[in-house]
């Protein structure tokens, strides 16, 4: 949530902290999460899809090695050293960095598979063979997952489109874990590409883990383009930018969060006039500067969530802007004495967003596969 900051000089990077702390939250319980995920069933392919010829029976053998190691990663029962592991990875030395690598080995080959299933259209047998593949995730979003409060439920979709979803899921939140600017926006694609591209064409409706649905993934996405945004505007700040700058800028990471938070319909439009406040402020226009604190808190009391758990915090917020109103009242009747606007004369936040998504280009092998339909 957003709080006040008392120093004029720290204000926006205190804001923006504060604002960041949401989508930090959320990446610790990511990274938390992830431990808990389980592939419970081994998928063996060639088993499953009967091939026509020798190249698509080395293809799926291909598939299942490629998924085992993933599956022997997550589940933690793989054998293998840390040695061989960075010699296998070609050096990585990262757990995280050789399981995205794990991940972006098999994404191409099951790409290849679903294009192929997809050719096939309706065909009864193929429908079967999906189904006896047996698709079984568990999910690392629910609370039985993060603290354990008794075993995992599993779930099993007959759609080749969920192994995909799940793997990318997965993928998108190794990304992210990594902390990287350039990781976090990539990160944000591939969540953007599986909830518009993906997860629509999942063809079983209900139960499905929270990571098969389209609103985790485009909140999720958001709070990635806030991640990539905030490092930018550190660095705007560490390169000397001014004040003014660097208030839209934070206040751009908020706008993000906001949204995200929007995403999963909790109620904070009302703190976007804070960033507002600190520009003004800045710029030395405190008359406004009240205006805009005094409609923010009036529009916040009107707004109380109904969770319990967020109105302690929401109430805090509002006490904090009451605190921060009184000083800037005080200050301006006796230091600056400019007039208040009334509401319909005061401005609206600015932000700046420089981060953006770009469209996703899957690693897509075009390699035949022929099977005996």
């Amino acid at each position: 949530m957003l709080s006040w900051s008392y120093e004029v000089e720290n204000e926006a990077i205190s804001i923006e902290a504060n604002a960041h702390s949401w989508s930090s939250y959320a990446m610790l319980l990511l990274s938390i999460s992830l431990k808990c995920i389980k592939l419970v069933i081994l998928i063996v392919y060639q088993n499953v899809l009967l091939a026509s010829d020798s190249g698509t029976l080395e293809q799926l053998k291909e598939l299942s090695s490629k998924r085992k190691t993933i599956e022997e990663s997550f589940n933690e029962t793989s054998y293998v050293t840390d040695a061989i592991a960075r010699e296998i990875s070609g050096g990585l030395t990262s757990h995280c960095e050789q399981d995205i690598q794990k991940l972006e080995h098999y994404l191409p080959l099951l790409e290849n598979l679903i294009r192929h299933v997809n050719m096939k259209g309706k065909n009864h047998q193929m429908i079967c063979w999906i189904s006896n593949l047996r698709i079984r995730w568990s999910s690392v979003l629910t609370s039985s997952s993060i603290f354990h409060i008794k075993s995992p439920k599993f779930y099993q979709v007959n759609d080749i489109c969920f192994e995909l979803g799940m793997i990318l899921f997965l993928y998108s939140a190794m990304l992210h874990i990594v902390q990287s600017a350039t990781l976090f926006r990539k990160a944000a694609v591939v969540y953007n590409y599986l909830a518009q591209e993906v997860l629509i064409h999942l063809t079983q409706a209900e139960d499905r883990p929270p990571e098969a649905t389209c609103r985790i993934s485009s909140t999720l996405s958001l709070i990635c383009l806030a991640e990539a945004q905030a490092v930018t505007a550190r660095k705007a700040e560490e390169g000397g930018k001014t004040g003014s700058l660097l208030a839209k800028l934070h206040y751009g990471v908020t706008e993000f969060l906001i949204e995200a938070i929007d995403a999963l319909q909790v109620t904070t439009k009302e703190c976007k006039d804070i960033h507002l406040v600190f520009c003004l402020k800045n710029d030395g226009k405190i008359g406004v500067a009240v205006g805009v604190v005094r409609r923010a808190l009036a529009s916040a009391k009107k707004s109380m969530p109904k969770e319990e758990s967020w109105r302690s915090v929401f109430k805090q917020v509002v006490d904090d802007g009451s605190v921060q109103l009184r000083k800037y009242e005080h200050e301006n009747e006796f230091i600056w004495r400019e007039k208040v606007p009334y509401n319909d004369e005061l401005p609206l936040p600015q932000a700046v967003k420089i981060v953006t998504l770009i469209p996703y280009q899957p690693q897509k092998w075009e390699r035949s596969l022929v099977f005996k339909l």
